[in-house]
């Protein structure tokens, strides 16, 4: 028997606020920023408060001082923020029979079915304040019969609240919506939109599918389609990656210093990228050695939870510096990043400075279009190495030797 869908989204609200004020009850009801304290760094998250200010996340620090002088500025604990993650998670993970996390703080969970046991809506709510009592931070759903109109509900239940979209109300629920609410639309497609006279949901509902496509092709359709309430992508469910490695076997063992120093960084380098692109972060870091003699040694060190180069690439060299042994020769090298959490930032975002956040941004763009060997540190580019990890699959592909173009 095929049933209606039934999906939620669920999202934590102002997630890192939400963390500090548990650990500062002075905090609340206060304006606060998380993020770079410097003028030079970026705003990460901050509450309702400050953004009835006009600030809002990526924004430089010093414009956000500037708009909301009186705020409150933490540096902000990725390790805090990824424990109370997973704390939720945990919850979810015992009570809903299938749930995808799409980031650090979002939730979608299908409950296709269940209305004919318990009640979807009844269920969700139940759960939503579980999650509350048991962690004492502010969660929000929206529930619907996709995840682009659940996602939605969501924003617009906020704060702390939720709302459900019956079937067959998607349209009409849409339609007054400021277009800005559907997702994949950001600031370029919105103003693009707007020179055609598209404020609203309703204008882009009224307009044909092919005027949309001829304006913005296979885009301009998925936009459309949503438009419409119409979203069939599935619920994707959740496994815990433990960890991501990559690990090199010379032809010939080797002593050369040089070599196997570019080499680890090159391994490095690339982990840290598939670690943002899977939206993932690290806490743990390890370099294996392999000598003629097939003794094997390994070290590792706790850092904090980043997935930006120059933390963990410093690091990496570290490690190897304090395991090689000159006199010996090598036959295998390897690095490996463990105890991951999920995280929708790409970098350290409470550390680094907003040059360098768009700096990361720009590489890891032109390595998303043309490969992951195309942009890369000079010590690295005479190495032939390949990341283990594929974030979108369950277990890693082997490791093949990677052809330079």
């Amino acid at each position: 028997m095929a049933y209606q869908k039934s999906i939620v989204h669920m999202d934590l609200d102002t997630f890192f606020v939400s963390c500090e004020r548990l650990l500062d009850r002075r905090l609340n009801n206060k304006p606060v920023l998380i993020g770079g304290t410097s003028d030079r760094g970026v705003v990460a998250a901050c509450s309702y408060e400050a953004r009835t200010c006009g600030v809002h996340s990526a924004m430089p620090m010093k414009l956000a001082r500037q708009l909301c002088p009186e705020a409150v500025i933490i540096k902000g604990n990725a390790s805090t923020y990824s424990q109370k993650s997973k704390d939720v998670t945990d919850i979810i993970k015992e009570s809903v029979p299938v749930f995808e996390k799409s980031s650090i703080d979002e939730f979608y969970i299908d409950l296709t079915g269940m209305d004919q046991f318990f009640g979807c809506m009844k269920l969700a709510s139940e759960l939503r304040q579980r999650i509350i009592k048991e962690t004492w931070l502010p969660i929000s759903f929206g529930l619907s019969e996709n995840k682009t109109v659940s996602k939605i509900a969501t924003g617009e239940a906020k704060p702390n609240n939720q709302m459900k979209i019956d079937y067959g109300m998607e349209k009409p629920f849409l339609a007054p919506l400021s277009i800005k609410k559907i997702p994949m639309i950001g600031e370029k497609t919105y103003h693009s939109l707007r020179q055609l006279g598209i404020r609203y949901v309703k204008h882009l509902q009224d307009m044909p599918l092919e005027l949309v496509e001829s304006a913005f092709g296979q885009n301009g359709t998925k936009m459309w389609q949503k438009a419409q309430g119409i979203d069939k992508s599935p619920v994707i469910p959740y496994q815990e990656r433990k960890s991501i490695s990559t690990e090199r076997t010379f032809e010939k063992d080797t002593t050369d210093i040089h070599k196997l120093k570019n080499i680890i960084l090159a391994m490095a380098e690339n982990l840290a990228f598939q670690l943002r692109k899977g939206q993932k972060l690290t806490s743990c870091i390890s370099v294996k050695v392999r000598y003629s003699d097939f003794n094997t040694y390994t070290l590792q060190c706790k850092i904090s939870h980043t997935s930006a180069d120059h933390i963990l690439i410093p690091k990496v060299i570290e490690l190897f510096d304090k395991l090689y042994n000159k006199r010996l020769l090598v036959r295998l090298i390897g690095v490996r990043f463990s105890q991951l959490a999920e995280g929708n930032y790409q970098i350290n975002l409470f550390e680094d400075t907003e040059e360098m956040i768009r700096l990361y941004q720009a590489l890891d763009a032109i390595r998303d279009k043309h490969g992951d060997r195309k942009v890369m540190r000079a010590a690295g580019i005479d190495t032939k190495t390949i990341s283990r990890f594929n974030p979108f699959s369950g277990e890693p592909p082997p490791l093949l030797p990677n052809r330079r173009n």
